[in-house]
């Protein structure tokens, strides 16, 4: 019994760790303004839980100043001017700011500045950011903990320096970062700037060169990851625990290799400390390395041989060296250990140890299979799992070292967790199959003790705002209804952890889920090229007036119960069959409710409706119908991406064309809808300077820019376009997706007509 109670802590203990408090800093660009507001939770949610504790953001001035003096922070003329509310979530995210105040911003119209040279001017801008951002500095709670070019008068301090900024598509991105984290042949080390990791949407008529619309990242606008995000994420999971350490860490020259040097490409450095030391070695060949690689013990100066190490093409790993298992090292629970005893060498990349219940658990990335020896003081009793699957470890009686093999493993990051059982413990505690929380609600977790005095002694430990209360189950079994704040977000983890007389005995790291996740299936998108596409907000999905429509919504129940869900829709204008209806989910499942939606009205044109969600969670959902009459086109208006600009569009059954009232009426998306496929490129066509009038005419749309005019008429799949003057050159070729084709006319030089068919 007491070796299947060890297998089950082994396979709850939780690798979390806890927020770097070194001056080393990572942080990621994010600049607000150049992602949908409905968007920002979702990515910063997601940067929190690779490991990144730090955005960088600039303010750009002009984008915030709608009129000389006057500002908009609250997102009133537009959802991505609103300042407050981002910080708001950096706050409840815990995570850092790291701000740039004054311009230049990069990329940006006019670099950001609306007035160059009035110092006037800049000492307003100046002091409403004081103002603004004085009570969200880190003394007091806030997120805020970098400011640069000491131009505010809050209490935030510059970032450190030097800072090494990389492109999270640039192919050599870990290497370069390897670079910086390890120092150099000085051991300097500042701050390490990650650029260009969302896909970057701007605003209509703000890039720099008026021509950019989408500048890609390593991350999807829907949120899909890219490969080069793939050195962001190694980084972000080794500095989580290491960055507190790089401040002690100094350069070592490494001993000669054994053929005398390294081949070409391939660059190794150690860096030491008394807690613990690492090997960073990096590979920019075109060719995989294996071999032993030769260090120097750092307490001895002996050479120490770590066999077999493999550094794929392009990769890199920091691999640890005679780290402690001590709560000097990456432990932080590891007061068991005594001083000698130590991780020896690894030769996968390791990111955390953890020690409770008797369990020495680490977790490495390892792209290809490593081993890692540890320095112990007694025999472990045993089990050892790699991988979640009991294995057989190697164990040296004379020496006292222990042999641990680390499997590859292929998941993101490719992090691999590997634990063994060093002792059995007198006392014991761990979650019993504890996975997620849902917020808003109360909670069953289920705990265990090695006896009914730990039982009675521990208690349960929470994150701030989160409650709790205690039922005994039984006399060595705690059940607890533990209750998540209702402004908790969705994705983000919580960490809980039971003690008894001051001593750690288990953890958790459990992940919030809203009550339900609610979508509507046939919602529209907008898409920028032929692969990046984003739903807008509220979702619209186009109907016909007299047959209607089904809208099929989908509900996934988060609760790990059997809940049901009562559902009412609503809205000014259309009916809804049946107007109520109720649908009962199994945990963690999802399931579809179908409305059909009729318009009441024969007018075409964008209809508001709502979603009332009751039962098993309590929502209101914001919705849109396009009523779309068969053998019709209808012209319709609404702010698509999210930047306080609304565009344009031409819909028929067949096509639907979009358009930016900015950037000289800029032509940004022509999709056939049977197949959901843009042919325009990411950039658009026709893009102008400045913004233009529209004016909607029946079936057509009329642009008025300065000394022109330009008709664009749809009928069905063809696409006429008229203009006092020339068109601009469109580089459009005849081309061919799936079974829809585009041909392309062009019979004069101030008309062209596209057919989709």
């Amino acid at each position: 019994m007491r070796r299947l109670a060890l297998l089950l802590i082994l396979a709850c203990v939780s690798l979390a760790a806890p927020a770097s408090k070194s001056e080393y800093v990572q942080a990621v660009e994010f600049p607000y303004y150049l992602y949908p507001r409905a968007l920002w939770e979702r990515e910063l949610v997601w940067l929190k839980t690779i490991g990144v504790r730090t955005v960088e953001f600039s303010i750009p001035w002009n984008w915030h100043q709608v009129e000389p003096g006057e500002f908009d922070f609250t997102g009133r003329t537009s959802p991505r001017r609103d300042l407050m509310a981002f910080i708001r979530l950096l706050r409840r995210l815990d995570l850092r700011a790291w701000v740039r105040p004054l311009p230049p911003v990069p990329q940006w119209s006019s670099s950001g500045n609306p007035a160059p040279g009035d110092a006037r001017a800049q000492r307003a801008w100046l002091k409403q950011l004081d103002q603004l951002l004085a009570t969200q500095t880190a003394s007091h709670g806030g997120p805020i903990a970098y400011v640069e070019g000491r131009v505010l008068s809050i209490d935030a301090a510059p970032p450190p320096t030097p800072v090494t900024t990389i492109a999270a598509n640039d192919p050599t991105a870990l290497a370069r970062s390897r670079d910086s984290i390890a120092g150099g042949p000085t051991g300097a080390r500042g701050a390490l700037l990650w650029t260009e990791v969302e896909d970057a949407l701007y605003p209509a008529g703000w890039s720099a060169d008026g021509t950019t619309f989408l500048r890609k990242g390593a991350v999807g606008l829907s949120g899909d990851e890219r490969p080069a995000t793939g050195a962001l994420r190694r980084d972000a999971a080794l500095l989580r625990n290491w960055s507190r350490l790089l401040t002690s860490l100094q350069p070592l020259a490494l001993p000669k290799p054994a053929a005398g040097k390294f081949p070409a490409g391939v660059s190794a450095v150690e860096v030491v400390s008394p807690a613990a030391s690492a090997v960073s070695i990096t590979n920019r060949s075109r060719q995989a390395f294996h071999d032993d690689v030769r260090a120097l013990e750092p307490g001895s100066k002996r050479v120490l041989v770590i066999p077999g190490v493999t550094v794929a093409a392009g990769d890199s790993l920091w691999l640890p060296l005679d780290a402690s298992i001590g709560p000097d090292g990456l432990c932080q629970e590891c007061s068991n250990f005594s001083g000698a005893e130590h991780i020896i060498y690894a030769t996968a990349e390791l990111l955390s140890v953890e020690f409770e219940n008797g369990i020495l658990a680490m977790e490495f990335a390892a792209p290809q299979q490593g081993e890692v020896v540890l320095q112990l003081a007694r025999k472990p009793v045993g089990p050892f799992l790699a991988a979640g699957r009991p294995s057989e470890f190697d164990w040296d009686d004379k020496t006292l070292r222990a042999r641990l093999k680390i499997p590859a493993s292929q998941a993101p990051g490719n992090r691999s967790r590997i634990g063994i059982a060093i002792e059995e413990p007198e006392t014991s505690a761990f979650f019993n199959d504890a996975r997620r929380l849902i917020i808003g609600q109360r909670n069953l977790v289920s705990t265990t003790y090695s006896s009914a005095e730990v039982a009675a002694r521990s208690r349960l430990r929470l994150p701030e705002g989160f409650t709790a209360v205690r039922k005994d189950k039984s006399p060595n079994e705690i059940e607890y209804e533990v209750s998540v704040p209702a402004d908790a977000l969705h994705g983000d983890w919580a960490n809980l952890a039971l003690e008894a007389d001051a001593m750690l005995l288990g953890r958790a790291h459990l992940q919030l889920f809203r009550p339900a996740s609610i979508r509507m299936m046939e919602a529209m998108q907008i898409h920028f090229g032929a692969q990046t596409e984003l739903t807008p907000d509220p979702p619209i999905a186009p109907i016909e007036p007299i047959a209607g429509a089904n809208v099929d919504i989908s509900i996934r129940n988060n609760d790990p119960e059997i809940r049901t869900y009562h559902l009412e829709a609503s809205g000014e204008g259309l009916e809804f069959f049946p107007p109520k209806t109720e649908v009962s989910i199994a945990g963690t499942e999802e399931r579809r409710v179908s409305l059909r939606i009729f318009s009441a009205a024969a007018e075409a044109g964008l209809r508001e409706w709502r979603l009332r969600v009751t039962g098993g969670t309590n929502v209101d959902l914001a919705m849109r119908a396009l009523v779309l009459p068969r053998g019709r086109t209808v012209a319709w208006s609404a702010d698509l991406d999210g930047d306080g600009s609304k565009e344009w569009v031409l819909e028929s059954q067949k096509v639907r064309a979009v358009f930016s009232t900015q950037d000289g009426g800029r032509w940004m998306e022509l999709n056939a809808k049977d197949l959901n496929v843009n042919f325009l490129p990411e950039q658009g066509l026709f893009t102008g300077t400045g913004p233009v009038e529209v004016h909607a005419n029946g079936d057509r749309l009329e642009f008025t820019g300065k000394g022109w005019k330009r008709t664009v008429r749809l009928a069905e799949g063809t696409l006429t376009i008229e203009q006092t003057t020339p068109l601009p050159a469109d580089g459009l070729t005849p081309d061919r997706r799936g079974n829809v084709s585009l041909t392309i006319a062009r019979p004069s030089a101030t008309r062209a007509v596209y057919t989709l068919q």
